[in-house]
């Protein structure tokens, strides 16, 4: 195909895409597509979830943006977008992700980056690319794990693990940033407004020592569409390499197979092989490759 058919094509398809600030029509129209694949959609089930407890303010100052992909009568695709951060995207195929990059070009949308599926992700990437005259680089490459059968680490280190409370709520804080700035993003997360909202629902579990001292945390989102994901789990420089993130991780994984989630899921950084190490110990099998892209520059039509 020609760039000018190409182009009139990706017009007209873009137009399958509906835009929308309203979270309640998004999660009305494509809120069945979502819980359709759960593990695959666990962080637009999540964070619409956020979103609803917290109000749209949860992730940044800006309103969030949805939209879905129908044809037919029915959602074939999603994407959400909380500012500051990027883009996430569903299973898309090259060509959608192009009619998307279009329409978010015709509509003035400034993106930092985007996230989805390894695929989609440099799909949408170099569409965007092609149509802004951004740069993209890929930062992180992830793989999606799934627990199957749990096998708590043992010898367990010393210590135990509890639910964090009130009164943790400075440490929790505290490892929270401290984790984010190890990733290098979420600089303008609140802190402690996510640590408020996971403390609700008994989020955060601590692995302490026996004099009571925490040394590693594990949490997890709360459960949505028979499914829970693991996460951020940290420990911090001085007490690693000893056990407490399996330990804590394990527990969290337990407690919410206990709770009643068909999936327990989890993340991973590719480029970090002691992490994807442990899950795999500790029972995680894997689902699919995630990648993260940033664009180095911000454009718009």
């Amino acid at each position: 195909m020609d760039p000018a058919s190409r182009s009139s094509a990706a017009s007209a398809a873009s137009r399958d895409w509906q835009v929308t600030h309203d979270l309640e029509r998004f999660l009305g129209r494509a809120g069945d597509f979502l819980r359709s694949e759960p593990a695959l959609h666990t962080v637009a089930l999540s964070v619409t979830a956020a979103l609803r407890r917290r109000g749209h303010r949860a992730f940044g100052q800006e309103a969030p943006v949805f939209g879905f992909l129908e044809r037919e009568g029915a959602v074939r695709a999603a994407f959400f977008r909380t500012p500051p951060h990027g883009l996430s995207l569903t299973r898309l195929s090259a060509r959608d992700a192009d009619a998307l990059a279009a329409r978010l070009v015709d509509e003035r949308h400034r993106l930092p980056g985007v996230i989805g599926d390894s695929t989609t992700a440099a799909a949408f990437a170099e569409a965007w690319q092609r149509r802004t005259g951004a740069g993209a680089v890929l930062r992180r490459s992830e793989r999606l794990y799934r627990l199957g059968t749990l096998a708590v680490p043992a010898p367990a280190p010393p210590g135990r693990a509890r639910v964090a409370t009130a009164a943790d709520r400075e440490q929790v804080v505290r490892w929270s940033a401290e984790f984010a700035e190890f990733l290098g993003e979420d600089a303008d997360r609140d802190h402690g407004a996510w640590a408020d909202d996971r403390a609700a629902y008994g989020g955060v579990t601590l692995w302490e020592t026996d004099d009571g001292r925490p040394v590693a945390m594990a949490s997890v989102t709360p459960l949505i569409a028979g499914q829970v994901r693991v996460g951020p789990v940290f420990t911090p420089p001085q007490q690693r390499g000893r056990g407490y993130a399996g330990a804590a991780t394990a527990e969290v994984s337990r407690a919410a197979r206990d709770s009643g989630a068909d999936d327990v899921l989890l993340f991973a950084d590719l480029a970090n092989p002691t992490s994807t190490g442990l899950y795999r110990r500790i029972g995680y099998r894997a689902v699919a490759d995630f990648a993260v892209y940033d664009f180095t520059a911000a454009a718009t039509a």
